[in-house]
């Protein structure tokens, strides 16, 4: 079996018979045909996470996950998700054939949902979950008792949660360290931090046992709007800060609380990483860009490490040669109302005749060349 099984030796003991995977992982690792070199940069690539198979990185956290409830007997997966996570689990408790239930984060975007009700899952969204720390705190309580009761425990993508789970995450690392023969920058989005620390402590793992390894960078990437760790990693100060109430409208990051930030701030500084907020703005720039001019179509939280990128080229704080990565977390296709606006920046005309289609095509063309 393989997926993030690949590196079973560096993940918690699962038995060969409980270890489940729906080909998770292994995503490509593509060089920007045109990003790059717009921005002046020689080596700049993209992490494909989208390419998981339900869209996103968090299926490597759900292969891990389901695979110790299975070797653990645990008859019921109780979870929280604002999408990715919840459609990821969904997937894997529907292979495991196990009963899903999630609590979803407010706002969350509709496509996700559906995902999740395809494989099955039962979706239970909570007024202001997930955007104010006090009832996010309320609703996190309830969930574990209730999680006791039923002798389980509430899967959320984060270390201060499910930390064993978290570990397959770390495969991201892996791949990206088997893939350079120098040390790369690289760009990780965030909203409780979870996947910036587990890239981080995935190459400090990976490093342990290759001492020859190259020594990579993490940096985290946040909305200003959701701004719980970035500021403070960026200033030099030890902790992070929990936000009133996220004003970010990139799905999948608006986590007010602190979560893994105090230990996020911690490995990225070990690596020699920084923070850097970006405005929302210029993620739904990065996406249209992806989409336009590299192929890559992601949601808007996929596009938010090269933001990052763009942030830390106007500080003047990377070089031209560097290797540089950034995580597209998240398909595309998981925010359709995102993607609406996206498209109808494109050329679009309801025709009477053919000879209107000729010119209306010539028009396009002429216009394209332009830019």
């Amino acid at each position: 079996m393989k997926g993030i099984w690949t590196y079973h030796e560096l993940l918690p003991e699962v038995e060969n018979r409980a270890r489940m995977s729906l080909g998770e992982g292994h995503t490509p690792l593509v060089k920007s045909r045109f990003i790059g070199p717009a921005l002046g940069l020689d080596n700049l690539y993209f992490k494909l996470e989208n390419l998981n198979p339900t869209g996103s990185y968090k299926d490597r956290f759900a292969a891990m996950a389901l695979s110790r409830f299975v070797q653990q007997g645990v008859k019921v997966c109780l979870a929280t998700s604002s999408g990715n996570t919840g459609a990821a689990l969904a997937a894997y408790c529907a292979a495991a054939q196990l009963p899903c239930i999630m609590a979803i984060v407010d706002g969350a975007p509709e496509g996700k949902l559906q995902q999740m009700r395809v494989y099955g899952a039962a979706t239970l969204m909570v007024k202001d979950f997930g955007r104010s720390p006090a009832v996010t705190d309320q609703v996190m309580t309830m969930l574990g008792r209730l999680a006791e009761e039923q002798q389980t425990s509430v899967q959320i993508s984060a270390y201060c949660f499910c930390p064993e789970a978290m570990e397959g995450v770390q495969t991201i690392a892996y791949e990206i360290a088997e893939a350079f023969d120098e040390g790369a920058q690289v760009f990780v989005p965030a909203g409780g931090g979870g996947l910036t620390l587990a890239v981080a402590r995935g190459f400090e793992r990976w490093k342990q046992q290759h001492e020859t390894a190259r020594h990579h960078v993490v940096h985290c990437v946040q909305p200003e709007g959701n701004d719980t760790i970035v500021s403070a990693l960026a200033s030099g100060q030890m902790h992070p800060t929990a936000v009133p109430h996220s004003e970010t409208a990139i799905s999948g990051l608006q986590v007010p609380n602190v979560l893994d930030g105090l230990e996020v701030i911690a490995a990225c500084r070990r690596s020699g990483g920084t923070g850097f907020g970006v405005q929302d703005e210029h993620v739904w720039e990065c996406q249209d860009w992806l989409a336009k001019k590299e192929g890559i179509f992601c949601e808007p939280a996929g596009a938010v490490a090269l933001a990052g990128v763009r942030r830390a080229l106007a500080e003047g704080s990377l070089a031209p040669e560097q290797p540089i990565v950034c995580l597209i977390t998240g398909h595309g296709f998981k925010d359709m109302q995102r993607a609406s606006v996206m498209a109808s920046t494109s050329g679009n005309a309801y025709l009477a005749n053919e000879a209107g289609l000729k010119n209306y095509i010539i028009q396009l063309i002429t216009k394209k060349n332009e830019r």
